[in-house]
């Protein structure tokens, strides 16, 4: 975007809806700072609120939202579909929407593509009789009813994204949301992405917390470059990119500062540097899911 003016700009779904290029993450935000933390986003100008079931912070996200003031109407509200939900789709949303406290969800996602039998509380089970195709087919009855008004995926990775569209969809995901970064920027995925019109949201774009990206030398010499913050230069690459980006903070300073990227575009030297860095990490493993979900080798230096 040639004038940088992010905080304004929104991204065109495979649906025609446009999804604000720049949000709030809560992963991993403490209880009793996401209401704050929403009511702070809201306020300095985010449209975009991420969450997820599984977070369990919906009610106080919901709780942040009208402590806000800012009309339901003009906020993108992204949510998900936990793993023991897999079967229980309408459950799931019903749920989501009860404790959000609002009467549909703009962007509903199979958080991910692991289902998991609740019956066992470890979430180490998976279900030997259902997958995530068959979750899809649930999700795909949602845009009827009104309460969704666009469906999609989250940590697919190109196995599952090939394996999704091989199974005839009636609906192609409208987003597919997974971790970018610099140091893990898994450009294939991306790109087989864009070619099935299914657009990205980064999540964990700045690396997380005590990310290695914030001593890194070449994002530091960038960002001293443009004047800017090392966590600023990192939102820019991924909008550069075409991503929506959902940064995370729980702190009102942190959320502005991370909203004020406007006026920041990198020049291609930065871009290319940044796509070139060689450490590679991820914030979010699969280790903890029954079984592997990360297949493809798209992470490699």
């Amino acid at each position: 975007m040639a004038d940088g003016k992010w905080t304004s700009l929104s991204f065109t779904l495979n649906t025609g809806d446009k999804i604000p290029a720049v949000g709030l993450g809560t992963w991993q935000s403490k209880p009793n700072e996401v209401r704050t933390a929403v009511c702070a986003a809201l306020k300095a100008g985010y449209r975009h609120i991420d969450t997820a079931l599984a977070y369990g912070n919906e009610k106080e996200v919901g709780e942040g939202i009208k402590d806000s003031g800012v009309p339901r109407e003009e906020i993108w509200i992204t949510t998900k579909l936990d793993n023991p939900w897999h079967k229980r789709v309408e459950e799931g949303i019903t749920s989501s929407l009860t404790d959000l406290g609002v009467d549909y969800i703009d962007l509903y996602l199979i958080h991910w593509p692991c289902s998991t039998d609740p019956a066992d509380e470890s979430l180490l089970t998976a279900y030997e009789d259902w997958d995530f195709i068959d979750t899809w087919r649930e999700m795909e009855k949602l845009p009827a009813s009104g309460r969704v008004r666009n469906i999609g995926v989250s940590n697919f990775d190109q196995t599952q994204i090939h394996r999704l569209l091989r199974s005839g969809p009636k609906i192609i995901p409208a987003v597919n949301q997974v971790e970018l970064h610099p140091n893990n920027p898994t450009h294939n995925l991306t790109k087989l992405c864009a070619e099935k019109g299914i657009h990205c949201t980064a999540y964990s774009v700045l690396g997380s917390t005590n990310s290695p990206l914030v001593k890194d030398q070449t994002l530091a010499g960038i960002a001293a470059k443009h004047g800017r913050s090392i966590q600023q230069v990192l939102l820019a690459w991924g909008l550069h990119h075409g991503y929506s980006v959902i940064p995370k903070s729980v702190t009102p300073a942190r959320i502005e500062a991370n909203f004020q990227v406007d006026g920041l575009v990198l020049e291609e030297d930065d871009i290319k540097a940044l796509d070139v860095l060689p450490d590679r990490f991820k914030v979010c493993g699969d280790d903890w899911l029954p079984h592997k979900i990360f297949l493809d080798r798209d992470d490699k230096k």
